[in-house]
């Protein structure tokens, strides 16, 4: 751990398998009381009567060093005997339900019916599997994304899981959004903070629900810290996900650019990868500060060095 940023107070935005490569970095160069983790929730649904949290399960297992490596999300060393049981049954199988992963769904959805917040399960979850940092669900209230396509208004996860991502999107909303409160740990996280992290995550689908509550653009752009952005976008492509295909249904430019522009008045830097090294003029050109690396997170080891960058250029 180096010892010039361990003291750092991070706060991170993060959606699932991009915000926990980033997450995880930044857990191995500051002390963990320093990390804190909004998490998207508005993926969250129900599931064979089960609450699942996929992004919250992602940052939690990877934090954990329990997370699946090969897939990004899921545990490893998981097996699948329920999952086959309920094909020979005739029972939805399009989502995949790990029979470890069962074991937190279960939990979750039986604390949650005996009346107990998902701030609160969250914390139960991380303490018992010695987690350091602090995560949290971006709000107790229920946000669910609904993406608007050419085959009408979809749930997320019958978008993304059920149908592969494969609809055109034409819109994205935030169902219950307006409605939703965020708690005031995450306000007061933000108000100490020296610097705040847009992790790799889907900007559409991961970021904007985070950003959508009620007045969290607001203290995001009061904040006098450092707030920096890391492109999940490489090369014209998404590393994970369906990011470029949604820019490029929402006639954005498919590149670094097109995500640094989306998200300019929040920032101050962006880090984006060396093979993108032509979309450094106009990034700098929106009055960012630019960080160009390899921003792939193959490795637990690239995972590190990223965070070490990243907190260094932010210094």
């Amino acid at each position: 751990m180096n010892e010039q940023f361990k003291n750092l107070k991070v706060v991170v935005l993060a959606g699932g398998v991009g915000g926990a490569k980033m997450v995880n970095g930044l857990a191995q160069r500051i002390t963990p009381e320093n990390l804190f983790i909004i998490a998207n929730t508005a993926d969250d649904f129900e599931h064979l009567g089960l609450y699942i949290s996929p992004d919250l399960d992602t940052l939690m297992y990877t934090l954990a060093n329990l997370n699946n490596p090969e897939t990004g999300w899921g545990r490893e060393g998981e097996s699948w005997r329920t999952l086959e049981a309920l094909a020979e049954l005739g029972g939805p199988t399009w989502f995949k339900l790990g029979d470890k992963d069962l074991a937190t769904h279960l939990l979750r959805t039986q604390w949650k019916r005996s009346g107990y917040p998902l701030t609160w399960i969250t914390a139960q979850f991380c303490r018992r599997l010695r987690i350091g940092p602090t995560l949290v669900p971006m709000t107790d209230s229920p946000v669910r994304t609904i993406v608007h396509t050419d085959q009408g208004k979809l749930s997320f996860q019958e978008y993304f899981a059920r149908r592969q991502s494969q609809p055109i999107v034409q819109k994205i909303e935030f169902q219950g959004a307006d409605e939703a409160e965020s708690n005031r740990d995450i306000s007061n996280a933000i108000r100490m903070a020296d610097l705040i992290v847009f992790a790799p995550s889907n900007p559409w689908l991961s970021l904007d629900p985070i950003l959508a509550l009620p007045g969290m653009r607001r203290i995001l752009t009061a904040s006098q810290t450092t707030k920096i952005a890391v492109s999940p976008i490489i090369g014209g492509q998404a590393v994970k996900g369906p990011a470029a295909k949604i820019m490029s249904e929402l006639n954005m430019e498919v590149s670094p650019f097109g995500v640094a522009h989306y998200l300019k008045d929040l920032l101050t830097g962006f880090v984006f990868d060396n093979v993108d090294d032509i979309h450094q003029e106009r990034i700098a050109g929106l009055g960012l500060n630019t960080l160009m690396t390899d921003t792939l997170m193959k490795s637990v080891e690239d995972q590190a060095r990223l965070a070490k960058e990243l907190l260094a250029f932010s210094h």
